[in-house]
């Protein structure tokens, strides 16, 4: 099974125009991606769809709302 980049998942949260919870992200990950899948980033590997939110959230890509979160273009790494 190939490994799905977190950038991926920013750009659905982008292209969602909506805000999230965490359980309603991971939902919508698993919806999208599938349950089995798994996601890396560009300094972690093998991360299931709560890790990854997890690991987002520890990174600074969410910006709060008052109904959960959401991010932007602008926390998604160019390199």
């Amino acid at each position: 099974m190939s490994s799905i980049h977190g950038h991926q998942v920013l750009e659905m949260m982008i292209t969602s125009d909506q805000p999230y919870s965490t359980a309603s992200l991971i939902d919508a990950i698993t919806q999208r991606f599938g349950p089995d899948a798994r996601f890396h980033t560009c300094s972690a590997q093998d991360l299931t769809a709560a890790a990854l939110v997890d690991f987002l959230a520890a990174k600074g890509k969410f910006i709060p709302t008052d109904d959960g979160f959401t991010t932007s273009t602008s926390k998604i790494c160019q390199h």
